[in-house]
C-alpha cells in the first residue's frame, strides 16, 4: 500500500481536527498536549538549525575576492527583493485584514510583553550578543542569525585553514536537516492538537480568513513578478518583460507543480541560458546559490502570515515590530531555503521575534501547500531575474577588460 504523502496526512488531520472540534468543542482541550510537543519540538530545533544553514549558506560562495563580485551582487540583489517581498506581503495584510474577521482573547502575558517591549534602537543594539553561548541557549533568534553571519564571514575570510570548520557545519547541517525530517514527520499530529482545541473554542468562523490569506499571498506573488523582477530585467538587463516571462515560464510551471526549487534547478539553468541569454558562469553560480538564499515567495507569506496571526489573535502590532517582521524574515530566508518545512520553521523566527503566539502556525498549515506552490514559482522567477541582473554586470566588466587589452 503507497504511503500516504505528509501534506495528504496533514490534510486529514486538519479535517479531522475540524470535524472533532465542532462535535465536541471545549472537550478537545484534551489533544492540546500534542501541540504543545509539536510546538517544543519545533523550538528545540530552531537554533542549531538557524546557526548551521546560514552558516553553510553564506560560505557557499568560493572565496573572499568573490564575494565582492559577483557574490556580492547576488546576495545584495536577493536581500533587497526579499525585503521588497516581506514589505509587500505586510501591505496586502494590513489591506486585506485576513485575520480581523474573528477576535479572540490574547494569550496571558501578551500586554505586559509589548509594554515592557524595547524601542527599534534598543532592538538593533541587542541584536550583537555579548554571550554567544547564551544566546543559542535562551533562543534569541536575532543573535544567532548574528552569530551565523560573523562566524560565516570569518570562515569566508580566512579561507583555507578554516575549511575543516567550514566542514564541521556542513555536516552539523546535514544532521539538523536529517532531525527536522523526523520533526515534520509528527507534524500532522501537531497540527491536530493544535487545530482541534482552537475549533472546538472558537467554532468554525476561525476558517473564513483563510481565503484572504490565499488571495493576499497571490496579489502579494504577483506583486512581486511585476515591481521587482520585471522592472529589473528590464533596466538592468534590456530585455522585454514578455520576452523573459517566456523564457522562464518552462521553469515556473514545474515549480508551481513541484513546490520544489532544487527539482527546478535543472530547468532554471537550461531555461536562463538558452532563453534569456545568461552566460553558464553566471547561471551555474547565481542560480544554485538563490536555490539556497532566495524565499521571496516566503517572504512574502510571511508578511501575511505574521499579520494575519497578529489581527486573529487581536494583537497591536507597532512600526518597530513591522520592521523586526521585515528584518527577520529577510535574513532568515538565507538560513531555512531547502530545509523541510522551511516556510512553518521561517514562520516560526518571525513570530518569536516580535513575540507573537507561535501557535497561530496551525491555522494556515492546511493551506501551506497550497501557498506553497506560488512561492516556490515566484522563487524561481526571481532566481532568474537575479541572473540576468548579475549578468549584465558581468558582460559590461569583461567587455571593459577586452577593451583595455585590445587597446
Amino acid at each position: 500500500m503507497k504511503k500516504l504523502s505528509l501534506l495528504t496526512q496533514v490534510l486529514i488531520a486538519f479535517t479531522l481536527a475540524l470535524v472533532l472540534g465542532l462535535i465536541f468543542k471545549e472537550k478537545m482541550a484534551i489533544v492540546q498536549p500534542l501541540g504543545d510537543l509539536f510546538l517544543r519540538l519545533i523550538k528545540f530545533i530552531m537554533a542549531p538549525l538557524i546557526l548551521t544553514t546560514l552558516i553553510v549558506g553564506i560560505t557557499s560562495l568560493q572565496d573572499s575576492k568573490q564575494l565582492f563580485s559577483m557574490g556580492g551582487r547576488t546576495i545584495a540583489y536577493y536581500m533587497v527583493t526579499t525585503l521588497i517581498a516581506v514589505g509587500i506581503g505586510i501591505f496586502y495584510g494590513v489591506v486585506l485584514s485576513p485575520g480581523s474577521g474573528v477576535k479572540v482573547n490574547e494569550p496571558q502575558g501578551t500586554e505586559a510583553a509589548q509594554a515592557e517591549a524595547p524601542t527599534f534602537v534598543e532592538t538593533i543594539l541587542t541584536i550583537i550578543p555579548e554571550n554567544p553561548f547564551a544566546a543559542l541557549m535562551d533562543g534569541n533568534i536575532l543573535q544567532i542569525i548574528f552569530l551565523a553571519i560573523a562566524i560565516g564571514l570569518g570562515i569566508l575570510f580566512v579561507g583555507e585553514e578554516a575549511r575543516p570548520v567550514k566542514r564541521l557545519f556542513e555536516s552539523f547541517s546535514t544532521v539538523m536537516f536529517k532531525i527536522t525530517s523526523g520533526v515534520m514527520v509528527i507534524a500532522p499530529i501537531g497540527i491536530f492538537g493544535m487545530v482541534a482545541p482552537i475549533i472546538g473554542e472558537y467554532g468554525a468562523a476561525v476558517l473564513m480568513p483563510l481565503i484572504k490569506v490565499i488571495v493576499a499571498v497571490g496579489l502579494g506573488c504577483v506583486t512581486q513578478v511585476l515591481v521587482a523582477y520585471l522592472l529589473t530585467v528590464k533596466v538592468f538587463g534590456k530585455m522585454n518583460p514578455v520576452a523573459f516571462l517566456k523564457g522562464i515560464a518552462p521553469a515556473g510551471i514545474v515549480a508551481f507543480s513541484t513546490a520544489s526549487s532544487g527539482a527546478t534547478l535543472p530547468i532554471s539553468l537550461k531555461n536562463t541560458q538558452e532563453n534569456l541569454g545568461v552566460s553558464k558562469k553566471t547561471a551555474s553560480f547565481v542560480l544554485p546559490l538563490g536555490a539556497t538564499m532566495n524565499m521571496d515567495g516566503s517572504a512574502i507569506y510571511q508578511g501575511v502570515a505574521a499579520l494575519f496571526i497578529a489581527q486573529f489573535y487581536g494583537i497591536e502590532l507597532g512600526m518597530a515590530e513591522i520592521m523586526m517582521i521585515m528584518f527577520t524574515a529577510t535574513v532568515a530566508s538565507v538560513g531555512t531555503a531547502g530545509v523541510p518545512g522551511a516556510g512553518m520553521i521561517m514562520l516560526t523566527m518571525v513570530l518569536a521575534a516580535v513575540q507573537l503566539p507561535v501557535e497561530g502556525i496551525a491555522l494556515i498549515a492546511a493551506i501551506d501547500r497550497v501557498l506553497d506552490m506560488f512561492r516556490t514559482s515566484v522563487n524561481i522567477v526571481g532566481d532568474a531575474a537575479a541572473a540576468v541582473f548579475v549578468d549584465s554586470f558581468e558582460k559590461k566588466r569583461e567587455k571593459k577588460e577586452n577593451h583595455s587589452i585590445s587597446a
